[in-house]
């Protein structure tokens, strides 16, 4: 090696060796802090230099003198090599640019916030934020082919999400990565900070323990402390998902189910319907899992909450005057989607037979909430969305489509009635998911004869939509083709998975993920590149060979917005803006 080949690689690493060493502060550069939101200020100094030789200043002046609290100085954080600073739940009552200095041993770092207020005068009385899952323009374009019809190149309809007054281009990336997670997307719309992937509710810096990372207050918490406002949480999911919990979670891990909903207890939101059941119970009882032994149901209950697990019972319940608070747990895990619980009477429907559509939920949801003479916040996801896309099971995933725009459409009734709601909807990333063209039965046997494309796809030849927007049958002759960019190894028939939940792969040497499920046989299979049953085609998947699913994709998502303070929303934005955006309409950066 050349004497100058060395200077070089000496010089690379002493220069990322003092990057590595630097100080790190949060919230990071260029966070957006509602003025008088509650947040954690935390500088990580490596090295655990001692408590006398930090320093750490807002605009010139000591830190805590600015907030208004004292710092807690702990050396050697976690047995690590590195000296915490923390100032917690602070806050900031002015607004404009704030840059934060650390300093230690020589060595000084810089971040800048941007503290926002908001106008004078609350513009919506009510928010309500529907979430889609994973929705992205190819589930959009679906559900309206298959809700709407469409011929001659015209469609016979709009869905709810699309006839709203303003639009955005909203881009998701987190902290870590450019492809986001739905934990650290609910982040940045709950809370307006950028988060990492597994996140809700935290900076990820180096705590050893979940719960001890970097907080900051949620649009739900700042709705009840600040203006009293009734909280509801609808999803179709576990209710200890990722997004129902982005409005009361805490934690580094978003698979902290158990502790998750502790913190639901902790807010008591006014309304919460989904799933996840398990987690509310003990082990040992009634298909509980909870290893601490509570009954959080119990809990709920002696708390003044009605609880309901069936949808007549909770239509009967949420009409009742007197119910202002309202507990619904419909299913040990996730709510069954549309196409099983409407048609095909698959998944867990015959365990759970009388599970709500997500238009029951939302409408029980504005029922209760309503009461409430300060208004309310409702966060509504239709999470399976996600879910079925992520098992490349699109069928699923546009008849959840259809039902999270019939959704929209109970949202947007009840803001038209009503004339003070902000009507948010958007997806909290994309799936990386296009239409192509169709399937045609009668060209031929294997998967490429049948594919057409161009003129040649002509239209699907699905049957009329029922009531609610639905075809009774998704296994026509001529069916869209829609297709995934992401995938493992897997065998494609092009078909409507008829008998349940496609499960693309499984692990090596599971023969069989269910007794007597032909598709668990073809997914062990499909990781053997000799066997695809006739006429399907085999994948060769283009992700990490671990992967046994489709993934998320970094694409911008597509938001609309009606009622006062939707004119927030217009070219692109960043996700953290949604949050800014609800501020602004329920005048938070003011409220006391």
């Amino acid at each position: 090696m050349t004497s100058p080949v060395r200077l070089v690689i000496v010089i690379a690493a002493l220069v990322w060796s003092g990057v590595a060493a630097a100080q790190t502060i949060y919230p990071i550069d260029r966070a957006q802090i509602l003025q008088g939101a509650k947040f954690d200020l935390k500088v990580e100094f490596p090295g655990a230099p001692p408590a006398g030789d930090l320093r750490v200043i807002i605009n010139g002046e000591d830190a805590g003198k600015v907030l208004g609290k004292e710092a807690t100085v702990v050396e050697r954080e976690d047995g690590a090599a590195r000296t915490a600073y923390w100032i917690r739940n602070a806050e900031l009552s002015g607004s404009g640019p704030v840059v934060v200095e650390a300093s230690a041993g020589g060595s000084t770092a810089r971040v800048t916030w941007d503290v926002f207020g908001t106008p004078d005068g609350r513009l919506a009385r009510n928010v309500i934020l529907l979430v889609g899952d994973g929705l992205s323009i190819a589930h959009r374009t679906a559900a309206r082919m298959l809700s709407k019809g469409i011929s001659q190149g015209k469609y016979h309809g709009e869905l709810a999400m699309d006839s709203m007054s303003n639009m955005a281009l909203v881009s998701t990336s987190g902290t870590d990565s450019i492809v986001t997670d739905s934990a650290n997307s609910i982040t940045a719309y709950a809370t307006g900070h950028k988060s990492c992937v597994n996140a809700l509710g935290v900076y990820c810096a180096s705590n050893r323990e979940n719960h001890q990372h970097p907080q900051f207050e949620t649009i739900a918490e700042l709705a009840k402390r600040k203006l009293g406002l009734a909280v509801g949480i609808v999803t179709d999911t576990e209710i200890q998902d990722a997004t129902p919990s982005g409005f009361v979670a805490h934690t580094r891990a978003r698979s902290d189910y158990e502790d998750i909903v502790e913190m639901y207890f902790g807010l008591q939101p006014d309304v919460v319907l989904g799933g996840g059941a398990q987690f509310f119970r003990p082990a040992g009882v009634d298909r509980g899992k909870r290893r601490d032994g509570q009954d959080y149901i119990q809990k709920f209950q002696h708390a003044g909450y009605a609880f309901v697990d069936t949808a007549t019972t909770l239509g009967d319940v949420a009409a009742r005057p007197e119910t202002r608070r309202l507990l619904g747990l419909f299913n040990d895990r996730n709510i069954d989607g549309a196409l099983d619980r409407r048609f095909l009477k698959k998944g867990t429907v015959a365990k759970f037979p009388d599970q709500p559509d997500l238009t029951d939920s939302v409408r029980a949801a504005l029922q209760v909430l309503s009461r409430n003479d300060q208004g309310f916040l409702l966060l509504v996801e239709a999470g399976r969305i996600d879910k079925y896309s992520h098992s490349l099971d699109w069928e699923r995933a546009v008849y959840d489509t259809i039902m999270f725009d019939n959704a929209v459409a109970v949202a947007k009734e009840y803001a038209a009635r009503s004339n003070d709601a902000l009507v948010i909807v958007v997806p909290d990333h994309a799936h990386p998911v296009s239409i192509i063209g169709t399937y045609d039965d009668r060209k031929g046997d294997e998967l490429r004869e049948r594919l057409q494309t161009y003129a040649s796809a002509g239209f699907p030849d699905y049957p009329a939509p029922d009531e609610a927007g639905y075809p009774p049958r998704v296994d026509v002759e001529r069916r869209l083709a829609m297709v995934f960019a992401a995938y493992p190894d897997h065998c494609d028939a092009g078909r409507p998975h008829l008998g349940g939940e496609n499960v693309p792969t499984i692990a090596a040497g599971a023969a069989g993920a269910r007794a007597g499920d032909r598709r668990g046989e073809k997914a062990a299979a499909a990781e053997t590149p000799t066997y695809c049953a006739p006429g399907e085609a085999r994948k060769i998947g283009n992700l990490p060979i671990t992967a046994r699913s489709g993934v998320h994709a970094a694409d911008d998502v597509l938001l609309t917005a009606d009622g006062p303070g939707a004119d927030a929303f217009r070219g692109r934005v960043d996700n953290t803006y949604v949050f800014r955006a609800i501020a602004r309409a329920l005048a938070l950066g003011l409220a006391k």
